[in-house]
């Protein structure tokens, strides 16, 4: 919403300074629409041409993302600490073995049942049951720094395939410029084959090609490259529910306390969804 608010602010204020400042609206709105078609169709086509349509359709998702903000509340990191925590001290507790029907089961555990959404997070899902799987196949044998090891490469993997999207939109907004560029180049040729006309006529045709090259730069700089900002933003924060799970689990499997385990985890997660420490752990004190 507040990037739908951005936009509006953006072209009241540039397209009504320009007409506070005497600039005539008419010639722009008449040449807009075909300079969009050139600019956007331009930048389309190269974004097909330039992705598959697993990434186009993530190119589509990051796009929703940008105007509904990050996927995971302040709620979710909470629930995602609290069943890392809960699955860990049973490993701690009770054996390996009495973890294998929660992780290899995940949608019959009764653990996972009070935390629904983390079942439908199926990245996240994956994530903590792959790495809790590896602990119990191996009966508890692995080296910490191996699943440490194993976990920062899962991490990875996600985070890459989560932030392609923003990388693509990065690219079109570097494109812009020089897509209005050719529209603008494209208007000129137009101008030239008309160079008999009088110069009410070329002045006008030249201020349409211009057009081309304001779009591109506006579109660049005022839409495209925020919104490709905006969605790295969401990333970052959205990324750090993967790292808090693993910091609950590295933390346990070396021996913290309890608390510290736990405040390892809330200690990296964004201001803007941290629950006070004392809130967590009276929390997973109640459970």
């Amino acid at each position: 919403m507040v990037q739908a608010i951005g936009i509006v602010i953006l072209l009241v204020l540039v397209f009504g300074g320009f007409a506070l400042t005497g600039g005539a609206l008419g010639p722009v709105m008449h040449a807009l629409p075909h300079e969009m078609l050139i600019i956007g169709g331009a930048a389309i086509g190269a974004t097909v041409a330039g992705n598959s349509v697993h990434e186009l359709k993530a190119i589509g998702g990051g796009f929703a993302r940008v105007f509904k903000g990050p996927g995971f509340t302040r709620q979710d990191h909470i629930d995602a600490i609290a069943v890392t925590s809960k699955l860990m001290k049973m490993l701690k507790t009770e054996g390996p073995v009495a973890l294998e029907g929660h992780v290899m089961q995940p949608q019959e555990s009764a653990i996972f049942a009070e935390y629904p959404r983390i079942l439908a997070r199926q990245q996240l899902l994956s994530l903590i049951t792959d790495t809790l799987t590896l602990l119990v196949v191996s009966s508890g044998s692995m080296e910490n720094h191996a699943v440490e090891e194993v976990m920062d490469n899962a991490i990875k993997t996600h985070l890459h395939d989560m932030d392609e999207p923003a990388h693509a939109l990065q690219n079109l907004a570097d494109a812009l410029p020089a897509l209005g560029i050719v529209a603008a180049v494209l208007g000129i040729v137009k101008t030239m084959g008309s160079i008999d006309q009088p110069p009410s006529v070329l002045g006008g045709m030249i201020g349409s090609a211009l057009v081309g090259t304001f779009l591109g730069v506006l579109l660049a700089y005022g839409i495209v490259g925020p919104l490709a900002g905006r969605l790295k933003q969401i990333n970052t924060q959205d990324s750090q529910i993967f790292h808090s799970v693993k910091q609950v689990m590295i933390a346990s499997l070396n021996g913290y306390p309890h608390a510290l385990a736990v405040e390892s985890a809330r200690s990296g997660l964004p201001e803007a969804v941290r629950p006070a420490l004392i809130e967590l752990l009276d929390l997973l004190k109640g459970k």
